[in-house]
């Protein structure tokens, strides 16, 4: 696959199916006098539903298919015969797609494993018939309800990739040649920066049949949360994992200033970042002699796990894997997966996709509801309108 079929922001515009009227109609037959109101209750309109797929791991799909739009309830009939239902409409989604409202930027919804549903967008009630208004006062009613609205809503959906292990750190900090090393993962490699141009994920094998999940992301720079570089727009990738991997190499003018610039900037990212699990990892240190060594590790951060470790040679590894594990499987990690997601602000959006103009057919006013007018209070008003 290419490489920009990539894709893990998308804006959408979603409606659902209005409700079908309800009927007035009268039963008529040449035996039956005054048969009564026998009208039919009209259909639901149609939902749209976001289902989990773990065969996708992108939202390209999305890409070229802007309008999801449910199809109308339909109107009931004589006979006391319903209308039809509309039929919904299912968006397939990658699982770790969250949802968001793309003009105010709030969390909607998140799709976290496979096969798991969200009713994103109500279908308008169908109408009640007039047979339900008929009483010991009035036998024939001369009204019936008009189904619900639509509701429409142009979304945001954003792919976080799951996964137990994110890798962070600069550019050229050997992030994709350990994911090559420790995983069957086959990441680019070269030695330039920005080599990594999309997320990548990697299976580590761990001590027999037991494995973990290692996201690697693109470079970040210093300003990232500003928008400089490309480690902004994929930082969400590392939101969901239950522990950070920081990774600064042992030829790096100053450590422990790097790990703080990385520290900080996820801060500004999402300020949840920060209490994850942290290790450092100090790669390419087959360049290091045991007296560098000591040296380094005296002015290394003392709040977190540190390792030794080169991809190249192997060594530190299995003391990495080691160290990962117990980090992954310790009990204040457990609850890093039910992550809070941050509104989007314009740190967070995409701008292509954030002024993208949707033409789609307009739509009646009475006949579009929006989350506000969303209520029990409609659907009361109407079923108490007047027949004179």
């Amino acid at each position: 696959m290419a490489d920009t079929n990539f894709i893990d922001y998308v804006k959408i515009l979603c409606r659902s199916g209005k409700g079908g009227a309800g009927s007035r109609h009268y039963h008529r037959a040449k035996y039956v006098p005054k048969g009564g109101p026998d009208g039919g209750d009209g259909g639901r309109g149609g939902h749209i539903i976001l289902r989990g797929n773990r065969n996708l791991w992108t939202l390209l799909h999305l890409r070229y298919q802007r309008h999801v739009f449910a199809t109308d309830g339909e109107s009931g009939g004589a006979g006391r015969s319903f209308g039809k239902d509309g039929e919904d409409r299912i968006i397939e989604v990658p699982v770790g797609t969250a949802v968001f409202d793309a003009d105010t930027g709030e969390f909607l919804a998140d799709v976290t494993e496979d096969g798991q549903e969200v009713k994103l967008l109500r279908g308008g009630k169908g109408g009640l018939g007039n047979c339900h208004f008929a009483t010991s006062t009035n036998r024939a009613p001369r009204y019936a309800q008009p189904g619900q609205p639509a509701i429409e809503k142009a979304v945001v959906l954003e792919l976080k990739l799951l996964g137990d292990v994110g890798l962070v750190g600069f550019p050229n900090a050997g992030k994709s040649t350990l994911l090559s090393s420790v995983s069957a993962a086959k990441p680019k490699v070269a030695d330039y920066p920005f080599t990594t141009m999309e997320p990548s994920l990697g299976i580590v094998g761990y001590r027999g049949d037991r494995s973990f999940v290692m996201a690697d992301i693109p470079g970040i720079i210093e300003g990232a949360s500003e928008g400089k570089g490309l480690g902004l727009r994929f930082l969400r990738h590392i939101e969901r994992n239950a522990v950070l991997l920081f990774m600064v190499p042992a030829d790096s003018a100053d450590i422990r200033h790097e790990y703080e610039v990385l520290r900080r900037e996820l801060h500004e990212f999402n300020p949840d970042l920060t209490d994850k699990s942290r290790v450092l990892a100090i790669t390419k240190s087959d360049m290091l002699d045991d007296e560098l060594r000591e040296a380094l590790s005296a002015e290394l951060p003392d709040d977190l796990p540190v390792v030794f470790i080169s991809a190249v040679t192997g060594q530190g590894l299995p003391e990495l894997k080691d160290l990962l594990w117990r980090e992954i499987n310790s009990e204040e990690n457990r609850a890093a997966y039910e992550m809070i997601h941050r509104p989007l602000d314009r740190r967070h959006r995409v701008e292509e996709e954030d002024n993208f103009i949707f033409e789609a057919e307009p739509v009646e006013e009475d006949l579009l509801l929006t989350d506000e007018d969303w209520n029990d209070e409609f659907w009361e008003e109407e079923t108490s309108v007047n027949p004179d």
